[in-house]
């Protein structure tokens, strides 16, 4: 029978304050301050402001240290919070053509005009533990050099020029995307709302998915025609104002992946694109958010769907981990009348079935109950 539990209260309270020690740690450490996690766990602290959907690197280290590192509950932390902002309008769509480029690299042509840059990567690491780092050496300034400024035209752009890559579109004037922290998910989605739940989807779900597309899951062979790096610009229209009022800039990580597609009855052999776009310096989930882009576009381009990472509905589902994680982590929570009730009809049920199995032996057990 279900017993109720009694002292609930004291014992969460407690838990609180051993959560906070345990949060703290050793008092002779120094405490960790905000601008410490911004500066040098900075790609920690943009993951977190993109799948928190919140572009605010204070905040978003705030949330870190009160989740003691686990960085979902930092997403959660941070989700929860901007709920309870205002809301002043729709700033206009950024132009990455004219991002402040500090790290811009293309698998697919050597040369690009603007050339590339290699930038802050860890790509040509030895991976190997450094530990002069335990020590707190000494980082040499990074070299510099004047440069002028030159146009960096997309690789899209290029393979446009032959007409050997799908057209990008025209978007209305008065275009309002939907909002899906307001507006609750439909299926099936226009592009523009499945892009932004794959931008703050769990960047370890969305890379194995990605992962999949590779290993031949949805007959994608993809090149990354351009991932760029940088500051750029938000403005808002006010209707007061007779141009667009700069509000400030956000750095941004945008991927565009190529993909070859062998034609339809509607267009002919050409590359097709997968898109990936999120806050802050994170080149593997935008790399995971294109691929995906690209497997979820299989219905449009009349490709066949045969793998999870084209099925819309699967991976929009289960891509947010605030979600995933309140569903898995409920199951902590008392469930006792639940059970009790399952409980008392398995008993029942082996009860039926082992009168029908061994009737004799349920025989004896009642003659010497009577």
């Amino acid at each position: 029978m279900y017993v109720a539990v009694k002292g609930g209260e004291a014992a969460i309270r407690n838990a609180h304050s051993l959560l906070a020690d345990r949060r703290r740690g050793d008092r002779s450490v120094p405490a960790l301050r905000l601008d410490q996690i911004v500066e040098q766990l900075a790609l920690g602290v943009d993951r977190v402001m993109s799948e928190g959907s919140l572009y605010d690197r204070e905040l978003a280290a705030l949330a870190i240290v009160q989740a003691r590192g686990d960085m979902i509950e930092a997403i959660f932390l941070v989700r929860a919070y901007r709920t309870t902002l205002p809301r002043f309008g729709y700033s206009r769509p950024i132009d990455t053509g004219a991002m402040l480029v500090e790290r811009r690299v293309s698998a697919t042509y050597k040369d690009l005009p603007g050339g590339q840059l290699l930038g802050p990567t860890f790509d040509y690491t030895h991976r190997l533990l450094d530990p002069e780092l335990a020590a707190g050496a000494d980082v040499a300034e990074p070299l510099q050099r004047e440069t002028e400024a030159q146009a960096m035209p997309r690789v899209s752009a290029i393979l446009a020029r032959e007409g050997l890559i799908e057209p990008d579109g025209e978007m209305p004037q008065d275009h309002v995307s939907g909002d899906i922290t307001r507006e609750p998910l439909e299926f099936p989605m226009a592009r523009d709302i499945r892009l932004q739940a794959l931008s703050r989807g769990d960047e370890g779900f969305l890379l194995a998915l990605g992962y999949s597309t590779q290993r031949g899951y949805a007959r994608n062979h993809p090149f990354v025609g351009e991932i760029r790096i940088g500051e750029v610009e938000l403005e808002l229209d006010v209707p007061e104002l007779p141009f667009a009022a700069p509000l400030g800039t956000v750095r941004v990580t945008e991927c565009q992946m190529v993909n070859q597609f062998k034609g339809s009855a509607k267009a002919p052999p050409q590359f097709t694109r997968g898109y990936g776009l999120v806050f802050g310096q994170s080149e593997r989930k935008a790399m995971a958010m294109a691929l995906c882009d690209r497997a979820l576009r299989a219905s449009e381009l009349g490709e066949d769907i045969i793998a999870a990472a084209q099925d819309e509905e699967f991976v929009i589902s289960h891509s947010d981990n605030v979600q995933a994680t309140g569903f898995v982590e409920h199951l902590k929570l008392p469930h006792y009348v639940d059970f009790q009730a399952e409980l008392d009809l398995v008993r029942r049920m082996r009860a039926e079935h082992e009168a029908r199995e061994n009737p004799a032996k349920v025989d004896e057990k009642r003659e010497a109950a009577e």
